[in-house]
């Protein structure tokens, strides 16, 4: 089986445009990180589009939360909880991750998950004239744009660190 037939790429390729679906990279080390992802492509790691799920927690109940954040810092989850009205925003654990997207923490794309996620989208990416994002698997990435990122998602643009 070659890289790009694993179910993980796969469903990110089917749930992107087919010109961009076409330019998946599969690299040879993971890119589990926003700056191992930057050398493997050759760009600044603020090009990275982190992808990092969180439990939104509002009234006790733990629900998905995408943040697609630029590589070059850090997400703030005061102010995410704040933007989203959550009580809470915490890190999730990886059989959270797995669940609500499908694939593995390292290699989480911003889309190609089994339901709908509430995302946002930092606005510190919009800097970028492309960006590049985790394609469903550790080894796996696409380049986008910013505002491409926001449609596919249904992302809500925000500043996402302090």
């Amino acid at each position: 089986m070659s890289a790009l037939e694993h179910p993980g790429i796969r469903k990110v390729a089917q749930a992107l445009p087919p010109a961009t679906a076409e330019r998946i990279v599969v690299l040879p080390d993971a890119a589990r990180t926003a700056a191992a992802a930057a050398e493997a492509v050759g760009v600044q790691v603020g090009a990275i589009a982190n992808s990092l799920l969180f439990a939104a927690v509002r009234d006790g109940v733990a629900a998905p939360l995408l943040v697609l954040t630029s590589g070059a810092h850090r997400a703030d989850t005061s102010l995410v909880a704040e933007l989203v009205g959550a009580d809470a925003v915490k890190r999730a654990d990886p059989e959270f991750v797995r669940e609500h997207t499908g694939q593995v923490i390292g290699g989480v794309s911003p889309v190609g998950h089994p339901a709908p996620i509430e995302t946002l989208v930092d606005e510190a990416l919009s800097a970028h004239e492309e960006i590049w994002a985790a394609a469903g698997h550790p080894h796996a990435v696409y380049p986008t744009t910013f505002a491409d990122l926001v449609a596919l998602t249904g992302g809500r643009v925000a500043v996402v660190s302090s």
